[in-house]
């Protein structure tokens, strides 16, 4: 009922910035928690960030803290991840996921809804 679609990957340069939307539909995007994850070829699917329903309150995996943000308008049906001073191990698929009132530290199983992806590569 929900659909998610992920938009401003690309090709960076180590200390470069990104800036990734996720646009929802379908329903209430308000009542969804928000996250993003990350999948480089050959690893296993990594947490990235996550917002609560309401805004605010928020969530980052360690490898990200300090140059990541995340960010929500619930008016706009939007979510954004705010990728600074990024290093090429940042280079993944990145996916943009929703889970229904979930709680802030849920795992990726518990996500209901998940986008296409978009790819960030940067390089050296």
């Amino acid at each position: 009922q929900v659909q998610l679609v992920e938009s401003g990957g690309g090709l960076v340069q180590a200390g470069g910035s990104l800036r990734l939307s996720c646009t929802a539909s379908g329903t209430t995007f308000s009542n969804y928690k928000m996250g993003w994850f990350r999948q480089a070829p050959g690893k296993e699917r990594e947490f990235v960030a996550a917002i609560r329903w309401g805004g605010g309150l928020t969530y980052y995996g360690d490898s990200v803290k300090g140059r990541f943000t995340i960010s929500r308008d619930n008016a706009k049906n939007m979510v954004y991840l705010q990728m600074n001073s990024l290093k090429p191990e940042d280079t993944a698929v990145y996916y943009c996921a929703a889970d229904w009132l979930g709680a802030l530290t849920s795992p990726a199983s518990d996500y209901d809804y998940w986008g296409q992806g978009t790819q960030v590569t940067v390089s050296s």
